[in-house]
């Protein structure tokens, strides 16, 4: 199975469009946790356990983990959703972006010790920092085109006066991960829910790479306007899959005991209105 069929399966079998990312931060735990890095494993665990049924995918975010010495906690969490959650996969949310050996021991990282199922990756230093992630197979991985913070603008908006048509750089990604970086059939879009005009044009140029789909939430993209944007059906069956994060806003629903049961209220409104948006 790709990750892509993973995907559609965890969509069909959850009619769920929505990826809770774990972004752990201890400092804005529940009380009962709060400012206690060694109970992030054990505060996503709950948040997993609350949700697993309501999505697509699970996103942790590596250095949530990693500025707070928690890699073994990220460890036991994954082995956790494989258990818990063993139909939904899991995107290391990671945005490594190395050539050469440091790209081989980076996706070791993501694929053998943390056991992702897929990993955002940079592409700025061109096809050889990919490649070494694609030659696992089944694996799959999202390359950063059109974010959904301001600075993106910086460079993805910049046009590309040397490629014809002079695209512009998150539009000429796009045309490469559709096709010839996509050898496999691996290669997703990062593309911000925030900017749902930018989504449009990337599905128009990549109509069957799995889009992931940050901003919804906290961050105040409007689920309506990107499901419209970059979820494609035919008869029925998913076409186009994407998948559509939210973290802070599940994480953090409640700040009291009750924090797992208002997660898990908060996806069930996410997910309901990126399926209600589906059928519009």
């Amino acid at each position: 199975m790709t990750f892509t069929d993973m995907l559609r399966d965890a969509e069909r079998q959850h009619d769920s469009m929505l990826c809770v990312g774990l972004d752990p931060d201890p400092a804005k735990f529940p009380t009962p946790y709060r400012g206690d890095a060694s109970k992030i494993g054990d505060f996503c665990c709950a948040i997993v356990d609350a949700t697993a049924d309501l999505v697509i995918a699970f996103k942790p975010q590596i250095a949530y983990f990693a500025a707070h010495r928690a890699e073994d906690q990220l460890e036991r969490l994954i082995a956790h959703i494989r258990r818990a959650a063993p139909s939904v996969p899991v995107i290391l949310d990671a945005k490594r972006g190395d050539i050469g050996s440091t790209a081989e021991q980076y996706a070791i990282e993501a694929f053998e010790r943390y056991g992702a199922d897929a990993v955002t990756l940079s592409p700025f230093m061109g096809f050889d920092s990919v490649l070494p992630y694609l030659k696992y197979q089944g694996k799959g991985a999202f390359l950063l085109c059109r974010t959904s913070n301001p600075g993106g603008d910086d460079l993805q908006s910049q046009r590309l006066a040397s490629v014809p048509g002079e695209p512009l750089l998150y539009e000429h990604i796009a045309r490469l991960a559709q096709g010839p970086w996509n050898l496999n059939g691996q290669l997703g879009l990062v593309v911000g829910a925030t900017y749902p005009s930018e989504l449009a044009t990337v599905r128009a140029i990549a109509p069957t790479l799995p889009l992931l789909v940050p901003g919804v939430g906290a961050q105040g993209g409007d689920a309506m306007a990107t499901v419209k944007a970059g979820w494609r059906a035919f008869n029925g069956q998913t076409v186009s899959p994407i998948i559509v994060n939210s973290s802070r806003a599940i994480l953090y629903a409640s700040s009291g005991d009750d924090f797992a049961a208002q997660a898990r209220q908060e996806a069930v409104k996410t997910r309901d209105l990126l399926r209600e948006a589906s059928k519009s």
